[in-house]
């Protein structure tokens, strides 16, 4: 049976409502895990907590203590432009921390990493090109990720303009980048809650529907994998 790890920042209700009671129930490193079995997939679901350091020690924790081929990550994000409101459904092909920055004290971009070649963090592009093949109405997409909600048209504004990112949400670099490190496969889809005059308001109004075609899209693609 393929593992398969799941982390989920606030959107639980929707894992709730799809799958019902899990196989089992446990609770490590002070996080919750459901564990559910969706034709020959071990489904190990853990519920993150909002932010970048509860979603890379989530994904540490599946990694480590399950063994998962393979962490998936869905959730509700903010769109940068108007076109992404439109959109809805998204794949991150390549993110960056917008709010990482060693420029001051070494010769790197705001957001690079030492050892990467610009600020672009690359999700794992056989998946994304794969969820797209499965699922033709995903856009592949560039996630701006930091430990701050961005409400304001000016702020959406200034993320696209500065990185072209599509997206913003607070939890992709701590799973990709943890899942690099590990060398683990790493899926994120994504739904769009609002677009660039949008804010906390809307955010809040569309993310149960929004977490619900999240969980379809990301089921669809686990049991085709």
């Amino acid at each position: 049976m393929k593992n398969v790890g799941m982390i989920v920042a606030v959107e639980m209700d929707a894992v709730l409502g799809r799958y019902g009671a899990p196989r089992a129930k446990e609770k490590v490193g002070g996080f919750p895990v459901l564990t559910y079995e969706l034709d020959g997939v071990a489904l190990r679901v853990v519920n993150s907590g909002v932010g970048e350091l509860a979603a890379a020690a989530a994904a540490e924790l599946l990694i480590c203590r399950y063994d998962v081929e393979l962490m998936v990550n869905f959730g509700v994000v903010g769109g940068l432009t108007e076109d992404m409101a439109k959109l809805r459904a998204c794949v991150v092909e390549k993110l960056v921390h917008c709010d990482f920055d060693l420029s001051g004290i070494d010769p790197l971009l705001p957001g690079q990493y030492p050892g990467c070649d610009g600020v672009y963090i690359p999700t794992t592009p056989e998946l994304a090109e794969r969820a797209v093949r499965l699922r033709p109405e995903l856009k592949k997409v560039v996630c701006a990720s930091a430990d701050r909600f961005v409400g304001t048209p000016e702020e959406k504004r200034a993320l696209h303009e500065r990185f072209g990112a599509d997206i913003c949400e607070m939890e992709a670099a701590g799973v990709v980048l943890t899942c690099r490190r590990a060398d683990v496969p790493c899926l994120l889809i994504k739904t769009v809650s609002d677009g660039i005059s949008g804010g906390a308001e809307e955010f809040y109004a569309e993310v149960r529907r929004c977490s619900e075609l999240c969980l379809e899209i990301t089921e669809s693609i686990i049991r085709n994998i």
